[in-house]
């Protein structure tokens, strides 16, 4: 009997018992679905963090307070100052442009009957170049004159926008935040951004209006962004607003009271976790191929047993051992590969629909869908052995008087 011959014998003992089959095979595209839809979503998500990162503005660095820290040193010795941000413009020659931001959360900003919570960003005008927001939908950014006159002016994300007026034209209108009109200039064109520090949900206002008559946090900023020169001096920027702010901005024990990062560690720090995260969903998904296989393996035990005086016949008319141990093999290659096939549509229709409702690309990875179909296959011949095996070695005489 020759390949074809074995394989389409396979087939249609595969065939034979369909529901049986089909149940066999579950394990395996459960597995092999799984391990497409977590590897595509994981991808879908890095891709989306990468988006955000580009949307907040490039060559960007970001000082935070080290509250633990500070706490542990004195109260309060953490919080950066306007001051940090005059040294930062004065001392650092690759700092493009630095602003210092007083941020307020969870602040109920109305128009009308219609309120929405968002964040409050006071910053200098430059905010709207290191954010990437110069593109406007609507009227324009405020202006220095707004910032040293503490004028109570603002500038609109467009989901900010979109909630309180609903297609309508804002600008020359006014909001309320905290008791207090605010006169809108304009509306930020959509970004496209999520989470926490979405650009689109955000209200801007000058720093010195946020921090003296909204947020009282007088000489404070929340946190201070910078941009370099350009990324080629991104890593030396960041070295020596470090040395800046480290003459200052330390405990009596020298721990620095501030961090420093860049645009680069954090889309590193995203692809490393990404991919850690990639591999475990992969190989907690793994666990179905393996369980897909030994219900395989029992299954093929069970043919063998029902199939023995089948087996002793075709060795009494002259079938070889090979013939018999690659017939079952090739049923189990088939019933993987047939579950693969099925588990690659699956995990394709399982990315699709995920990834929806996390509102992340849909990324159907080649490679994790070859890696998995092999993995298959090797479910099937790693699992399929032994039964194989065992149907080859049968003798003919004992087979033949089975009951």
């Amino acid at each position: 009997m020759n390949f074809s011959n074995s394989l389409d014998s396979a087939i249609r003992a595969v065939l034979a018992n369909k529901l049986r089959s089909a149940l066999t095979m579950l394990g395996v595209v459960i597995g092999v679905g799984s391990v497409i839809a977590m590897i595509g979503i994981g991808e879908g998500t890095k891709r989306k963090s990468i988006e955000q990162l580009e949307i907040m503005g490039s060559n960007r660095i970001t000082v935070m307070p080290d509250w633990a820290r500070g706490r542990q040193a004195a109260e309060g010795q953490s919080a950066l100052r306007v001051a940090d941000v005059e040294r930062i413009r004065d001392q650092v020659p690759g700092a493009k442009y630095v602003v210092g931001v007083a941020s307020g959360r969870g602040q109920t900003v109305k128009f009308g009957s219609n309120n929405h919570r968002t964040s409050i960003t006071g910053a200098e005008p430059e905010i709207a170049i290191i954010l990437n927001a110069t593109k406007m939908l609507d009227g324009e950014w405020y202006t220095y004159e707004d910032e040293i006159a503490m004028n109570r002016v603002c500038v609109l994300g467009y989901e900010v926008y979109d909630r309180l007026y609903a297609g309508e034209r804002a600008v020359g209108t006014s909001v309320r935040i905290r008791d207090q009109n605010f006169l809108v200039l304009g509306v930020v064109d959509y970004k496209g951004g999520s989470g926490m520090m979405n650009p689109d949900d955000q209200v801007y206002v000058p720093f010195s209006t946020a921090s003296d008559r909204l947020l009282g946090t007088k000489d404070f900023v929340s946190y201070i962004t910078v941009q370099a020169i350009s990324s080629e001096f991104l890593d030396v920027t960041q070295e020596d607003i470090f040395n800046v702010l480290y003459q200052t901005r330390r405990s009596a024990t020298g721990e620095q009271l501030f961090r420093v990062m860049n645009q680069a560690e954090t889309l590193e720090t995203i692809q490393t976790q990404s991919r850690l995260l990639s591999l475990l969903l992969a190989g907690i998904a793994s666990v179905s191929l393996l369980v897909g296989g030994i219900g395989i393996m029992n299954i093929m035990l069970v043919s063998v047993t029902e199939r023995t005086k089948e087996i002793g016949l075709r060795k009494a008319i002259g079938a070889k051992r090979q013939t018999i141990l690659s017939q079952f093999m090739l049923e189990s290659i088939v019933m993987c590969l047939m579950g693969g096939v099925l588990g690659i549509l699956l995990g394709q229709w399982g990315v699709q629909l995920v990834a929806a409702q996390l509102q992340v690309p849909p990324v159907i990875d080649l490679v994790a869908v070859g890696s998995a179909f092999g993995f298959a296959t090797l479910v099937g011949v790693f699992f399929g052995l032994y039964p194989a095996i065992r149907a080859s070695n049968l003798q003919p005489i004992e087979a033949l008087r089975h009951e």
